[in-house]
């Protein structure tokens, strides 16, 4: 390449100026830098204004040519070119020149526009968690093709050579706090879709949700179906369960697609639906069948195991089933599940 910059240098010096444009950018291209030392770079080379902005997610930065962000209104664009990704326009770069357009300015922007494209392809817009709910929603979606699947996975930061994991999330805490802290070291982004949390990530450490989070974790390959498993998972969750992976949910998942009517018929789900008029009650029940353990039930209740009996004993006259046969507590497991499946959000 140089070589021939020399030969062509000799013919046009614009035809010299345009090759160097090509070379400095073939160069930051090399370097794999993010977007912001791709605007930085080319403000310093255009020496006015330079700018990027992608579609998906509004994600914008503007650049003097000394380098610094620019938070001044911004000037009109002397110059602009579009972003284009996989045949898609993703976004706009452009110069805001002082006067006339230079005669390499849209050499520039060219090659401007093709260093943003790899680097959205590598790293995504930004290092941050929040992104388009629009994007994510593209990821998860199962009335979507993959070829755009893959694009929004592209514009979001995530590699294409690696598989998504996705959790369904219900929490007061903000949701980029919590993907933060689930997946600290690798690209991790989160959105809210209606009234769930959705985090998309290449790892997540259960072990680090916050107290008062629930969240369902799928497993399955595709980012779609890891969506509706990890939606299936949140509603298996309770305030003492509150992290919950499909994949520990075995044959209890099929719990999930019982029809409603059928459900609410059976005898023991409507029994317990009329104690949770009580809800010290099922707060008993629902640690006993979690415990399997009178004693264990009431040291988590902090009260003495002969009150926990006898509530027990009430319990189990009120539902019709004997809590202390091993049949009748796995009826009681079985519908105190489905019940609280016809309550939860899916």
């Amino acid at each position: 390449m140089e070589a021939l910059a020399v030969r062509l240098s000799g013919l046009d010096s614009q035809v010299e100026g345009a090759i160097r444009v090509v070379m400095f950018y073939d160069t930051l291209m090399r370097r794999r830098v993010d977007l912001p030392a791709l605007a930085r770079a080319s403000a310093g080379l255009a020496e006015c204004v330079a700018g990027v902005r992608l579609q998906g997610t509004g994600w914008a930065i503007r650049v003097s040519s000394g380098g610094t962000e620019v938070s001044t209104p911004q000037s009109p664009a002397s110059t602009t070119a579009p972003i284009t990704l996989d045949e898609e326009e993703i976004g706009t770069v452009w110069l805001e020149r002082p006067g006339a357009p230079d005669p390499l300015d849209e050499v520039l922007l060219d090659r401007l526009a093709l260093a943003v494209a790899a680097a959205v392809e590598r790293y995504g817009p930004a290092r941050t968690t929040m992104a388009d709910p629009a994007l994510v929603e593209l990821v998860v979606s199962a009335d979507v093709d993959e070829a755009a699947r893959a694009r929004a996975l592209r514009l979001l930061g995530f590699p294409v050579d690696q598989p998504v994991r996705v959790a369904a999330v219900r929490s007061e805490l903000p949701l980029d706090r919590i993907g933060g802290l689930v997946c600290p070291a690798r690209p991790v982004k989160a959105a809210p879709l209606g009234d769930v949390g959705v985090i998309l990530a290449t790892t997540v450490d259960t072990a680090r949700f916050p107290t008062g989070v629930r969240a369902g974790i799928g497993a399955a390959a595709g980012p779609d179906r890891c969506w509706l498993e990890a939606r299936t998972a949140l509603r298996f969750t309770t305030a003492h369960r509150p992290v919950v992976h499909h994949d520990d949910l075995g044959a209890l998942a099929l719990l999930a697609h019982i029809p409603r009517d059928a459900a609410q018929e059976n005898l023991d789900v409507a029994a317990i639906a009329r104690l949770a008029a009580h809800p010290e009650d099922v707060e008993t029940l629902d640690l006993y069948c979690a415990t399997g353990s009178l004693r264990r039930a009431a040291d988590l209740l902090h009260l003495h195991h002969s009150s926990i009996a006898r509530r027990l004993e009430h319990i189990g006259k009120a539902l019709g089933i004997e809590l202390t046969q091993p049949t009748g507590l796995e009826r009681a497991r079985l519908a105190l599940t489905i019940w609280r499946l016809l309550n939860e959000r899916a």
